[in-house]
């Protein structure tokens, strides 16, 4: 599958579309920051790592492939940066045909909707041309916006997993959200 032909997706305010070199300095922007590392199960990124995660091709063929896409308001309110933020969906199992979902966004775009918008977006891509089954997102439990981004596009919680992540010496929860194609859209 080309995806690159399918490629941007336009929601009524946003533009998600593939990074490119030129967006490096923009992902650093908020990638570099450990409030929006915090929930991200890694450290803040360095420069060379945004660089070299905006190299990888998108791809849809083998589990571990994925597709990131740079989230960039048609107009952005005061404040919010032009690259907004990132939404990613990532192969898991190509067999059952399962994916994992993600966002995050420059703290100067949150509370503008712009990663439910997103998210929405890139789930009814996954699921129409992407022929995904079912989508998960794994979430900190402490991570209260992304778990209402969860809920708002209709996902269940289907796992609370207590203590799983050790993150600079203080153990982490998280939930485990799910969404099937068929569920998509019904509430």
């Amino acid at each position: 599958m080309d995806l690159l032909a399918a490629l941007p997706l336009r929601t009524p305010r946003l533009t998600l579309r593939p990074f490119t070199p030129e967006d490096t300095d923009a992902m650093h922007a908020y990638q570099r920051l450990p409030e929006v590392a915090r929930y991200l199960y890694r450290p803040p990124r360095t420069r060379a790592e945004c660089a070299a995660t905006i190299a990888v091709a998108p791809a849809w063929e083998r589990d571990g492939d994925r597709l990131l896409l740079a989230v960039c308001p048609a107009r952005p309110a005061p404040g919010v940066p032009a690259l907004a933020g990132e939404v990613s969906v990532n192969l898991r199992d190509t067999r059952a045909r399962q994916a994992e979902i993600g966002w995050s966004l420059h703290p100067g775009a949150a509370g503008h909707g712009y990663a439910t918008e997103a998210a929405r977006a890139l789930a009814a891509f996954a699921f129409t041309t992407l022929d995904a089954h079912r989508l998960h997102a794994r979430v900190d439990t402490e991570n209260t916006p992304s778990v209402r981004v969860c809920e708002r596009l209709g996902m269940r919680r289907e796992a609370h997993l207590v203590e799983n992540d050790l993150r600079e010496g203080e153990w982490g929860s998280e939930f485990v959200y799910g969404l099937l194609a068929r569920e998509f859209g019904e509430k």
